[in-house]
């Protein structure tokens, strides 16, 4: 039950930040938030804990937690990183993929094409979609280190389509050139278009950022 509270918590703090609701030095009080949720201190602990380690958050004098400040030079370095290893990833997955794993990556794609624009359904389908080729890639240690920088450009990723709802249409676009490498089996042209793609992101992100500090 703490582990669940524990997760809604973040994902609400989280939206707020990514949102630019909550803006960086803002503090992130646990007696505050325990109260504002109705909860113990307990599952806010370990929802603040978690916004450390996906770079959310930072701790400052006394322990206390405060919302991080993030640079677009900053994003650009994490989004290069995650590009670079996840593009290796779907280059592995081009080539390892059974043809059952292929079919279901192709229905993903089916649905990410017809669920209309709810930001929030697509974002579950992407999500899908982004495991999907990380599993097939059967590459443990190349996705324990993707999922580790994951983990700080997850929420990033997320609000482009909050934020810019033409993310949608060329993140579709791009899933399905992605989705016809992977099924041709060309390990190279996968790379390649992952490695756009992740970019793609970053570079609709960065345009959020910059209407945000106008």
């Amino acid at each position: 039950m703490t582990n669940r509270v524990a997760e809604e918590i973040f994902d609400t703090l989280v939206d707020g930040i990514v949102a630019g609701r909550m803006i960086a030095g803002e503090p992130l009080i646990e007696k505050t938030l325990a109260e504002q949720f109705g909860v113990s201190r307990t599952p806010v602990r370990e929802a603040l804990h978690r916004l450390e380690q996906s770079h959310l958050a930072e701790r400052g004098a006394r322990r206390a937690y405060f919302v991080s400040q993030m640079k677009a030079c900053d994003l650009a370095e994490l989004f290069e990183a995650v590009g670079e290893i996840e593009s290796a990833l779907a280059a592995l997955a081009a080539l390892r993929l059974t043809e059952i794993e292929r079919q279901q990556l192709l229905q993903i794609v089916e649905q990410g094409q017809s669920c209309g624009t709810d930001p929030e359904a697509y974002g579950q389908i992407n999500a899908r979609f982004h495991d999907a080729i990380k599993t097939g890639a059967r590459n443990p240690m190349l996705a324990r280190a993707f999922d580790e920088l994951n983990l700080r450009a997850l929420a990033w990723r997320a609000a482009n389509f909050h934020e810019d709802i033409d993310r949608l249409s060329t993140s579709r676009a791009e899933h399905e050139a992605l989705m016809r490498a992977i099924l041709a089996r060309d390990a190279d042209t996968t790379r390649m278009l992952m490695r756009s793609h992740v970019a793609s992101s970053f570079l609709t992100l960065s345009q959020v950022l910059a209407r945000r500090s106008t």
